[in-house]
């Protein structure tokens, strides 16, 4: 098997594995009681805390854990509007959000809040000036992701943060996708609220945290206990909570290392698809996106056939095509690009990992050209095109 979907999970390394395994059976105690016990498993999540903190250079009293990335973006979004609405109801976020932020927003806008979606470009780059013109009085919140999920543009955060800073409004960034993978600093950024995710870099599913600035109003989530300094109520997910630490522990030691190794791979990948296959685009910004990430629309295909055909040859891949989840619909950020239907529709994200090999790549690309090749013989659009361009070459 070639696993080439890691921006979706990826696999829990055997050192974090390790480390959250005595947390299981032997120091099970909750990290809530005052038995001694009870401390060890306190210290592992100080511990932990500690190291998620030191990778985006926060103070550890300013994390607080959750469920994952979908939790803390709710979180924060809502808590913001929540504790600000006396302020305004205006919030600025993106057209190409993962759908936690999304959908978040749309809710808001339920409750009596106004939200304005700022458009990218072909890249998928906010339009910052786009962005400022939107600032209102009554704007509360700016929330704009770090790096997107499908295409892995990295966003200009520190202009953003600067511009919400130099309005007094609050700065949250879904990193879901870049925290552990690209070097980020809350301080040189701007940046009030983040959120993310343990199992997108190699920690445990069902665990998360949302950063919160010192300073900053916000309220609780989830009621019923004086767990996280009383913000985020529930017994600690020690196992899930260590995990994630020595996760982003390893992360911190790795980074740079692990990001030259990606973005080699990644451009070999990107330079073999785009000069062996013909009609296909790199969709996303070419040198400011995820080392890890490529993404492809091949034209005259459906992005879901070429999956299955990829996966009968044991390559794990995804596509940008919301017809994978059951609607007819291609994906949103590629119609924010302003990619057509019918190209958007054939889309193809694969996205590596440090233990992803030339070798993976090589047979994944030559995978690809032969699947493309024989889809495209079926498609009555390409023998069309085929013979238009061949009557033009007659003329």
């Amino acid at each position: 098997m070639i696993y080439l979907d890691n921006a979706a999970t990826t696999k829990v390394s055997e050192e974090v594995f390790e480390t959250m395994k005595p947390y299981f059976c032997e120091q099970y105690a909750n990290p809530s009681a005052i038995y001694s016990f009870a401390g060890k498993s306190m210290k592992a999540v100080d511990e932990a805390r500690k190291n998620i903190a030191d990778l985006i250079g926060a103070q550890p009293n300013e994390i607080y854990f959750t469920a994952g990335g979908s939790e803390s973006d709710n979180w924060a979004i809502k808590a913001a509007a929540e504790c600000n609405q006396t302020k305004g109801r205006h919030i600025i976020t993106s057209a190409i959000e993962h759908h936690a932020v999304l959908h978040t927003c749309q809710y808001l806008e339920k409750q009596g809040y106004e939200v304005t979606y700022v458009s990218v470009d072909e890249y998928g780059m906010i339009k910052l000036d786009e962005l400022e013109a939107a600032i209102r009085p009554d704007t509360i919140l700016i929330t704009v992701m770090a790096a997107n999920n499908e295409i892995g543009t990295i966003q200009p955060l520190k202009e953003i943060g600067a511009l919400a800073k130099k309005n007094g409004i609050l700065f949250h960034t879904d990193a879901v996708q870049a925290y552990g993978h690209i070097p980020l600093n809350v301080e040189e950024l701007h940046i009030d609220l983040l959120s993310a995710s343990g199992h997108k870099f190699h920690g445990p599913k069902g665990i998360g945290f949302l950063y919160i600035r010192k300073g900053v109003r916000i309220g609780s989530f989830v009621h019923g206990g004086a767990q996280e300094r009383s913000r985020r109520a529930g017994t600690h997910n020690t196992p899930g909570i260590v995990g994630m630490g020595a996760a982003a522990r390893l992360a911190a030691e790795r980074l740079e290392e692990r990001m030259e190794k990606e973005a080699a791979l990644r451009d070999h990948l990107i330079r073999r698809v785009l000069t062996e296959i013909p009609y296909s685009r790199l969709n996303g910004h070419e040198t400011d996106r995820l080392p890890n990430n490529a993404n492809f629309c091949f034209r005259f295909i459906e992005g879901e056939s070429l999956l299955i055909l990829l996966d009968q040859q044991g390559i794990c891949a995804s596509s940008g095509s919301a017809c994978t989840s059951g609607s007819l619909d291609p994906s949103h950020v590629l119609l924010a690009i302003g990619l057509p239907h019918e190209i958007a529709h054939g889309s193809l994200r694969l996205t590596l990992s440090e233990e992803t090999t030339k070798e993976d790549i090589d047979f994944t690309v030559d995978a690809i050209k032969k699947i493309v090749e024989r889809l495209r013989s079926m498609s009555p659009l390409y023998e069309d095109f085929v013979k238009q361009n061949q009557k033009k070459g007659d003329c």
